[in-house]
């Protein structure tokens, strides 16, 4: 093993990291003898930060002492609580406040933007996704289909990774648009795709899409918190995010989403008429606050983002989510994103010397990847399910992705090279014990 590539050279290294001290900030899991557990899976479930028990805490506090009263007089008061969250949401997806919001969860917020975006018209009616996509965002666009009446099985484009390929060129969705760019009514694009760790250019596949004349959004689940993003200057049309995995608001957090304030500002603010695409599906939440409680009959919208509300916002799911926005505008993105390189590069590096029997799908170049590394083990899925179960039993924590991926990422907020150095001869060992 060379000097760099051992348990010293991990440790020194996180002895220079000037982000360490954010790893005390959380909870970190422990087994059943007490004994820590390597987290490696906050692309799936953020650790808990422990400021987040006070902010549920302060909550339950609010609701015991003031009751109805809370909803305008807590600490934080509960009717304009959305707003507390703005500021970070804006910060980590590059996007201006009122162009963010925090509402509902992931699926949800994308059935809300397809009502708004997805509007079939002549031969314009299909949607492109990559193949493979997350099963519910596929499952939410080919319902939105059948819902205007269309096929699914016709009308959803599915576009795959090239033969023998684990990931899709970026400019293979520029060929796809330009050959089929006259059909495609909407592109739905993951950030970063959730099997395979594929990070895409934003900018690139908005710029193609308008340029074929669709619309341009993204499911940034596995992006934000994850990798930068600068959405309002990628000219998005719209996304959606989950808060619990890089995010850390907890198992069920809030859900995010971004508008671009172009079609906010295109939509009539005090009827529900407006302009396609982008005319909303409304509720009582995105009535302006001002005039809300009067509950007149006409709808007087909320000024950007805001206007998509349904309903108030789940108070609780929302809290924690305070507490890690914090933990994110104080750590920076600038510096998260430098560690997460160094960090997801260090375990590449510990990882490559057990080819062939470990293949990472995950594209090498920083710029393609968060900090998500997917393996694939030689011999097949039984093979890798059983590397998998061993590798939990030495306390490694990642996950399994049917039919045969291994999800492993070292989130620099809470993570160390340590981590990295330990899931390695983990899986190294584990290889040596039943080649």
């Amino acid at each position: 093993m060379s000097s760099a590539h051992t348990l010293a050279a991990a440790q020194a290294r996180d002895a220079h990291d000037p982000l360490a001290g954010f790893r005390a900030r959380f909870a970190l899991p422990l087994d059943a003898r007490g004994a820590p557990l390597t987290y490696l899976c906050g692309h799936s479930l953020g650790l808990q930060p422990l400021a987040a028990r006070e902010r549920v805490n302060e909550e339950l506090e609010e609701w015991a002492r003031l009751a109805v009263q809370a909803h305008e007089e807590g600490r934080r008061p509960w009717v304009p609580y959305h707003e507390n969250l703005s500021a970070g949401l804006a910060a980590l997806s590059g996007a201006h406040p009122d162009e963010v919001v925090a509402m509902n969860s992931l699926t949800v917020n994308l059935h809300l933007m397809l009502a708004s975006f997805y509007r079939p018209q002549g031969a314009r009616t299909r949607i492109l996704i990559e193949a493979g996509a997350f099963s519910s965002d596929r499952h939410a666009v080919a319902s939105q289909i059948a819902w205007h009446g269309l096929d699914p099985e016709a009308t959803l484009l599915e576009l795959p990774p090239p033969a023998g390929a684990a990931t899709v060129p970026e400019e293979a969705i520029g060929d796809c648009l330009a050959r089929h760019g006259a059909q495609i009514a909407l592109v739905l694009w993951p950030g970063v795709q959730f099997r395979t760790g594929q990070a895409f250019d934003i900018a690139r596949i908005a710029s193609a899409a308008h340029a074929a004349g669709c619309i341009a959004g993204f499911d940034l689940a596995h992006s934000i918190g994850n990798t930068p993003l600068a959405l309002h200057g990628a000219d998005a049309d719209f996304a959606v995010w989950c808060s619990y995995k890089y995010l850390n608001g907890g198992p069920g957090a809030i859900g995010g989403c971004f508008v671009h304030q172009r079609h906010s500002a295109a939509q009539s603010r005090t009827s529900h008429g407006g302009a396609l695409p982008g005319v909303r599906l409304a509720g009582w939440w995105g009535h302006e606050e001002p005039t809300r409680f009067l509950m007149e009959p006409q709808f007087r919208a909320a000024a950007g983002a805001a206007a998509w509300q349904i309903s108030n916002p789940p108070i609780l799911a929302a809290a924690p989510l305070l507490a890690s926005l914090a933990i994110f505008l104080e750590a920076g993105m600038e510096a998260l994103r430098a560690k997460s390189v160094a960090l997801t590069g260090f375990l590449e590096e510990l990882l490559r010397p057990l080819a062939p029997a470990v293949r990472i799908l995950t594209p090498h170049e920083p710029a393609r990847r968060g900090c998500q590394l997917s393996l694939r083990i030689a011999s097949g899925g039984h093979r890798g399910k059983q590397v998998f179960d061993a590798l939990a039993a030495r306390g490694m924590v990642c996950d399994w992705r049917s039919p045969d991926i291994i999800r492993v990422a070292p989130v620099p907020l809470y993570n160390r090279f340590e981590d990295a150095w330990r899931f390695a001869r983990a899986l190294s060992e584990t290889l040596q014990a039943s080649p």
